[in-house]
């Protein structure tokens, strides 16, 4: 079989998994190069999963045997390596958000336009298998016409477990632009594009203390709202609450509900690629679990990359497109736009519901 050969930049802790199932899950990529602005961890993941070459960036730019970049830096970084990536004549596949700034993600996709290659961008969660039986199970009407939804990420103290968290609490992070693009793209995927958005944001600490690894003790100046409520208005009239938070210490909230005309659906964690999946029928004295089709159901993150190979591969469309995660970060800035001005926030962008895989 045909594979893409695909070059990896930024080495940090989510690389492990892209970099185990890109050379073991999925048979249509070759990762043949990684870069990191530290040098030693681009030589360390080469080493460990057998890759031939640890580069610089402009070197993985300069090499034309690689077509797709994988761009897992901060997303501070993210724009400014896409447009450099597209820049070389190279297709992106960038970790979420897109960009920070709806500019930069504008200009992302009209470059890549331009010059005739594909943007994907993650959370690919969608695609496992948890989510596609949601998909089969809306688009087969057992819940009857899709009326309402709600969503909720309700935690605390990222900084609790991660080594690095500082980012999240800048521009780009928080609860929203962090966990937001798992939530939302699982809503687009299943009930289709929003409309309006309305929404309320608090910044709830001033300050956080990093918990774990080298950096213990350092304190955080907190500069983005950790407490954002956001309320969703799609194309098709369903509508829907959705709320991220890094200031609850618990909940017993559902991570996702859609509510139908002949039924209720609870959707698994959408930053999760298998269930449980629970429906409730208007008759039914107890909820029914409903089980996965086939498909991934472990972790399996760059499953989004494998569909864009395939796409370069074979034609067609890729099902986590850079449109799609424009949507998705033109929805999280209405969030915040609606909270500044107290005012509903009609959308400029739209996508396609992406094909389920089944398609």
């Amino acid at each position: 079989m045909d594979k893409i050969k695909v070059g990896l930049v930024g080495c940090g802790d989510i690389s492990s998994v892209y970099l185990k199932n890109c050379t073991k899950k999925f048979n249509n990529i070759e990762v043949v190069a990684c870069a990191d602005l530290i040098p030693e961890r681009a030589e360390e993941k080469a080493k460990e999963f057998g890759i031939l070459k640890a580069y610089t960036l402009d070197e993985m730019l300069h090499d034309p045997e690689i077509q797709i970049v994988l761009n897992l830096t901060i997303p501070h970084a993210h724009s400014h390596i896409c447009l450099q990536v597209l820049a070389a004549g190279k297709n992106i596949y960038v970790e979420k958000p897109l960009a920070i700034t709806r500019e930069d993600g504008r200009k992302i996709l009209d470059f890549a336009k331009e010059r005739g290659l594909l943007v994907g961008a993650a959370p690919d969660t969608f695609l496992g298998g948890g989510l596609q039986t949601c998909r089969k199970i809306i688009d087969e009407g057992w819940i009857g016409k899709p009326i309402a939804v709600n969503a909720f990420m309700m935690g605390h103290r990222p900084e609790s477990w991660h080594p690095d968290p500082e980012f999240l609490y800048k521009s780009g992070g928080g609860p929203m632009f962090d966990m937001g693009p798992y939530y939302l793209t699982a809503l687009v995927s299943l009930l289709g594009p929003v409309h309006r958005v309305t929404g309320m944001v608090k910044k709830c600490f001033p300050q956080r203390t990093v918990m774990t690894g080298p950096k213990a003790g350092k304190v955080i100046d907190v500069d983005v709202p950790t407490h954002v409520v956001g309320v969703l208005d799609f194309e098709s009239g369903v509508l829907g609450n959705l709320v991220t938070s890094f200031d609850v210490w618990g909940s017993k909230l559902p991570n996702i509900e859609i509510y139908g005309s002949e039924g209720t659906l609870v959707i698994p964690d959408p930053n999760t690629f298998g269930g449980p999946i629970f429906i409730k029928k208007p008759n039914a004295t107890e909820w029914e679990e409903i089980p996965l089709i086939d498909g991934f159901v472990d972790n399996a993150r760059g499953i989004g990359l494998f569909d864009m190979a395939d796409a370069l591969l074979l034609g067609g469309e890729h099902r986590a497109s850079g449109s799609m995660a424009y949507h998705i970060l033109d929805i999280m800035h209405g969030f915040f736009d609606a909270s500044q001005d107290g005012s509903c926030c009609k959308l400029n962008s739209s996508c396609k519901r992406p094909e389920s895989l089944r398609e």
